[in-house]
């Protein structure tokens, strides 16, 4: 298939890589401009999980990646979802697929409720983590570190499920279940519940820019505060009538952990990876995406469902009183997607339409 994504990060170059070396056309492009200047002039080289140096085309627009695919994947940081959401949409045309890897603050909602506005039927895959984890080493180079066994997917609309399961499993093979909707999918993420609590009780660290394995400082009073934050997201799913895995299941599913606590997996992990080492850019996406487009976003639907959530109230308020700016208010899809007005039956009945 001819496959155009938007980003050329870590996940980008990555999904780039596993898609050609898998006999795709694939090609990528650079919101910022620059990002992939190289793989004009050398192949994209991959190692880790996947061993390959492929051939992928640079695309010097939004126009020009939507006008040559079949398929686009969005795999850019949360907080450039909208941007590039928006300068895709005038280019998209009925009977694309795009795929939102990974989703967060109902972000496919929005791309797939605006191209009905402009009267384009498209078909919205979203998944609430990505496929896979990988660090961009080089201008033509990634390395992939994992690729998860299990991973849910949702669609917009529901109705063609069918079709993006079996889309999805044709990039990345037989690993995609299905999803209730695409709310499940945004709440299944944990990345903020641990993320958050990790940048906060980590920070000095953060800002000295030490070497700090994550795993090994996932210690048992954070894990205690990190499992108290997703209790409240378990809650705020189940309030939705929705059934997500718990951030030890999650774990479980993605790295083949056996331990029971989140402690003791941590423990694990750290034994078995020794990393991934931790953020040292006070700009890290820990706080700068998981926070607005995370946990600040779980506070508004707790609002919306009644369901309290002081424990994610006060790492949202936290994170922001260390970056000095108020967090919750950088997220541009709440209001976007009115949120604030809804209520959830008038929610639930837009992701399942």
């Amino acid at each position: 298939m001819r496959i155009g994504i938007a980003g050329t990060g870590g996940i980008g170059y990555a999904s780039a890589a596993w898609l050609a070396h898998a006999g795709h056309d694939v090609q990528v492009w650079s919101p910022r401009g620059e990002g992939a200047t190289a793989l004009r002039h050398e192949p994209l080289r991959s190692e880790g999980v996947l061993e390959a140096s492929v051939r992928v085309r640079v695309a010097a627009s939004a126009e020009a990646l939507a006008r040559d695919a079949e398929v686009l994947l969005i795999a850019v940081p949360l907080n450039g979802h909208k941007r590039v959401m928006d300068s895709m949409l005038p280019h998209l045309r009925s009977g694309q697929s795009i795929v939102v890897s990974s989703m967060a603050s109902l972000s496919s909602l929005y791309l797939f409720e605006q191209a009905l506005i402009r009267g384009i039927d498209v078909t919205v895959a979203s998944f609430g983590t990505t496929v896979l984890t990988a660090r961009r080493t080089g201008a033509a180079q990634v390395r992939v570190m994992t690729r998860r066994s299990e991973l849910d997917v949702s669609a917009l609309p529901r109705a063609r499920e069918s079709e993006a399961l079996a889309l999805c499993r044709e990039l990345f093979g037989d690993l995609f279940v299905a999803q209730d909707n695409c709310l499940a999918s945004a709440l299944t993420n944990i990345n903020p519940v641990a993320h958050g609590a990790l940048a906060v009780f980590n920070w000095t660290r953060i800002e000295r820019a030490e070497n700090w394995p994550q795993y090994h400082y996932m210690t048992p009073q954070v894990a205690r505060a990190i499992t108290t934050i997703d209790a409240e997201r378990l809650a705020l799913a189940r309030a939705f009538g929705l059934q997500v895995r718990t951030i030890e299941e999650h774990f479980a599913k993605s790295f083949g952990t056996g331990s029971a606590t989140l402690a003791d997996i941590a423990a694990e992990l750290h034994a078995k990876r020794g990393g991934p080492p931790g953020p040292t850019d006070t700009g890290t996406r820990f706080l700068a995406e998981d926070m607005p487009y995370g946990l600040a976003f779980c506070e508004v639907l707790g609002d919306m469902a009644g369901v309290p959530m002081p424990a994610t109230h006060t790492m949202v308020r936290t994170a922001s009183l260390i970056l000095g700016r108020d967090l919750a208010a950088e997220n541009e899809f709440v209001d976007a997607l009115a949120l604030r007005k809804e209520s959830t039956r008038g929610l639930l009945a837009r992701v399942d339409r």
